[in-house]
């Protein structure tokens, strides 16, 4: 069942991507292309079964976006940094992080045949500051490269223009790292937990790297839909061949991200964030009935954020 849910979630991603897509021949122009965007603003927050912390309320949020783009002919590159930080305080809590991103792109291809092209990826995402259990600040349950993911590919890209790509690859190498020692002896984000003795002391310390053999699709949007309305979307895939049993294979890692910006005037700009993922090997704190007994536990489970923000924008 979460297996079609997830593809569900991807096919209908995609449909809405290609359904705005023009077929036609690339228009770039040779030589480097670079832009971007920040954005600065105050936010309502709704989190469902967000694996950082974090609660809805009011918030300040700094978004931004930068992209280098080369072409020769038929070569091209293209890198992307994208980032975001944000705050938020409540009655009940004091201030503390309610978004928290640094993703790095990059991609080199040789056209193959029209609009297709032979394309090596790599793609880095970590966070910026430590994330706690609210309302316990003493409990960390991320950090700066705790996790962190990199991810080397090599396969196919479709460009039909210079605002969609669609990147697939049979054959991906990620690396998981959780450089907290604390988290990654109990385990977290999927690496080895360290080895106890029965008193429950460290024998061996768990391991901070994972290393894992896939399949990987990224699609790409960005691109201004009308005068003051542009969109960047953003869906990754992550297939792992070597999940040792048949019913982790069968999971499907998602990361979806789209943010959409709407500029009221040269300054005022309202923005939509959303970001979903799935990834089995993360752990969220639940709740469970046992017989009759509302217990404390952990488990794999969607993840949602939504943010929406009234500020400023300043476009590059």
């Amino acid at each position: 069942m979460r297996k079609n849910y997830l593809l569900f979630i991807f096919f209908i991603q995609l449909g809405t991507l290609t359904a705005q897509i023009e077929v036609k021949e690339d228009t770039a122009v040779n030589g480097w292309k670079r832009g971007g965007f920040l954005s600065f603003s105050f936010n309502q927050v709704a989190l469902v079964n967000w694996a950082a912390g974090g609660e809805s309320a009011l918030s300040a949020t700094a978004l931004g976006n930068y992209f280098w783009k080369y072409r020769k002919n038929d070569l091209y590159f293209e890198s992307i940094l994208d980032g975001g930080f944000g705050v938020i305080s409540t009655t009940s809590q004091s201030l503390r992080k309610n978004e928290d991103k640094l993703e790095l792109n990059a991609k080199f291809g040789k056209r193959a045949k029209g609009k297709f092209y032979y394309a090596g990826l790599m793609n880095f995402r970590t966070q910026f500051a430590p994330g706690f259990n609210f309302p316990n600040d003493s409990t960390i349950i991320s950090d700066f490269m705790a996790p962190g993911f990199l991810s080397l590919a090599i396969g196919m890209d479709y460009k039909p223009n210079e605002w969609f790509s669609l990147f697939l690859s049979p054959a991906t190498g990620r690396s998981t790292f959780v450089f907290n020692q604390t988290l990654a002896n109990a385990g977290q984000f999927g690496v080895s937990a360290a080895i106890r003795d029965s008193a429950g002391n460290v024998v061996t310390e768990g391991e901070r790297v994972r290393l894992e053999f896939g399949a990987y699709l990224r699609a790409r949007l960005q691109k201004d839909l009308a005068k003051n309305v542009s969109i960047i979307s953003n869906l990754q895939l992550f297939n792992n061949y070597s999940d040792p049993l048949p019913e982790q294979r069968a999971n499907i890692d998602v990361n979806w991200e789209t943010i959409l910006l709407i500029k009221a005037n040269k300054w005022l700009t309202t923005s939509i964030f959303t970001n979903l993922i799935y990834d089995h090997d993360v752990q969220v704190p639940v709740k469970r009935n046992v017989n009759g007994v509302e217990v404390d536990g952990t488990g794999p489970r969607t993840q949602f954020k939504e943010v929406l923000g009234l500020g400023i924008s300043f476009k590059f």
